[in-house]
């Protein structure tokens, strides 16, 4: 894991910008922060966090988890998290290499790995790294260093590291994103039309229709999944992306409509609930923290 750390920091003290260091491998970043952070909400999409340094808190319904150095974070579902870095400083800044899931590596993947069984539990885990993972990500970010290698080297490095998380403690549940006719996938559809048409009226029935599952069987899968209901994540979906458009300098009022809502006050109600404090405070006090920390 030493050999990872130092080829991680290396290139995100160099190429990381607002804490991202972005990397030339589809679905591969670096995060870097220096100090600890502020709560970070977002809807993640699969993928798998190995932290190399600092801690972390992850929040995902009534669920805490907390992780730092030798550990992996494994999101399995399009889920909504809450998060905060709570270990950093400039001299061991909080470093982790996010890889989010190939739906196509994974499907090509399984076909050829053979029978084996796919499980669908909680979307959120915590475990410590496997050598494999870390050895497969150590050969990737040594690539950053011959970038005429990139190119041709990298899709077939990218496909050893989901091959190594399929064969770990989790690959069942990573191997259900896989499979077509499994009920992460045929979920997964349903996600995806819901991020895509969030700001829309939901139409549950016609979600579950395009699942291939009866109304009552859709429901208990997406809350098996995703730990929420469709119109909990669409709601939390809304709110979210409200929040980042009014980051951005969208009033409020327009970014509430934007997102679907017909009514101010419901929105910022509902925007309460989930943030703790009204739209306008909460931006006015992000936009300072920013401020300070620039």
């Amino acid at each position: 894991m030493n050999e990872l750390l130092e080829a991680a920091s290396r290139y995100a003290e160099a190429n990381h910008h607002a804490g991202i260091a972005v990397t030339p491998f589809p679905g591969l970043v670096i995060l870097r922060e220096t100090t600890p952070t502020a709560l970070l909400y977002a809807v993640s999409k699969p993928l798998v966090a190995v932290v190399l340094q600092g801690r972390k808190r992850v929040a995902m319904g009534n669920r805490l988890f907390e992780f730092g150095a030798g550990e992996s974070l494994i999101v399995t579902a399009d889920v909504p998290t809450v998060s905060q870095v709570i270990t950093a400083s400039r001299n061991e800044p909080y470093l982790a290499l996010v890889v989010e899931l190939d739906h196509v590596l994974i499907e090509s993947l399984v076909v050829e790995m053979g029978t084996a069984p796919f499980t669908v539990g909680e979307p959120v885990r915590v475990d410590p790294t496997e050598g494999e993972v870390a050895d497969a990500a150590l050969r990737l970010l040594r690539l950053l260093d011959r970038p005429r290698s990139v190119e041709i080297l990298k899709d077939q490095l990218l496909r050893e590291l989901h091959y190594w998380l399929l064969s770990g403690r989790h690959g069942g549940a990573i191997r259900a994103l896989g499979i077509a006719s499994s009920h992460a996938q045929r979920i997964s559809r349903a996600i995806a039309r819901i991020r895509e048409d969030f700001a829309k009226p939901l139409r549950v029935e016609q979600l579950a229709d395009e699942a291939g599952m009866s109304l009552s069987g859709f429901h208990v899968h997406f809350r098996t999944i995703t730990s929420l209901t469709p119109l909990q994540y669409q709601k939390q979906l809304r709110l979210i992306e409200a929040r980042r458009f009014m980051l951005d300098g969208l009033p409020i009022a327009k970014a509430a409509y934007d997102v679907g809502y017909e009514s101010i006050p419901q929105f910022t109600r509902e925007y309460g609930r989930l943030f703790g404090t009204s739209p306008a405070k909460d931006i006015r006090e992000v936009k300072v923290r920013l401020g300070t920390s620039a």
